[in-house]
């Protein structure tokens, strides 16, 4: 029996299925459910440090496109907790910048999490060494249960931003 599932979520597709595999096993057991999206510094989506030589507009367009992706993760996890709400299940979120493993760890630490719930994108041998995995990370350095999820084998469902909704942040 799980009493508190962390819920890590990111901008893939199968976030969705991920959220709704947790939000049944918190149905079960009346789980309460942490919601985590981390933003990564060091995916090529998100601005690097300025360097010398980079054009002003360039580093304000990179500033404007993290503050888009801060607010559209902030959107997404308002979306899911006002659902895992509704179905009565106490939920909370956050956001945090830094290492996705990392951070997912500390927080089902300082949590007291019973239980993990992470998607796994697949990669293996090579891509695996480069890319990094978070869901090895994970499952090498969690203090609690880790339910790892196949993200290919799961539906691939873009997530809509809430119109309306409130945190308990």
């Amino acid at each position: 029996m799980f009493h508190k599932i962390l819920v890590a979520i990111d901008d893939s597709k199968s976030s969705q299925a991920i959220f709704e595999q947790a939000l049944a096993l918190a149905n079960a057991d009346q789980s309460q459910l942490m919601l985590l999206h981390v933003l990564a510094p060091f995916d090529d989506v998100y601005p690097s440090d300025p360097y010398v030589g980079i054009p002003r507009s360039a580093m304000q367009m990179y500033a404007k496109r993290w503050q888009e992706r801060e607010q559209a993760g902030i959107d997404q996890l308002r979306v899911l907790e006002a659902t895992a709400i509704a179905a009565g299940i106490t939920t909370e979120f956050t956001q945090s910048v830094g290492d996705p493993g990392k951070l997912i760890c500390a927080l089902a630490k300082t949590w007291n999490a019973d239980l993990i719930v992470i998607g796994r994108r697949g990669l293996s041998g090579l891509s695996e060494l480069f890319m990094g995995s978070v869901s090895n990370y994970v499952l090498h350095h969690a203090s609690c249960h880790v339910l790892t999820l196949q993200s290919n084998a799961l539906p691939q469902t873009k997530l809509e931003p809430a119109t309306t909704a409130t945190s308990s942040n």
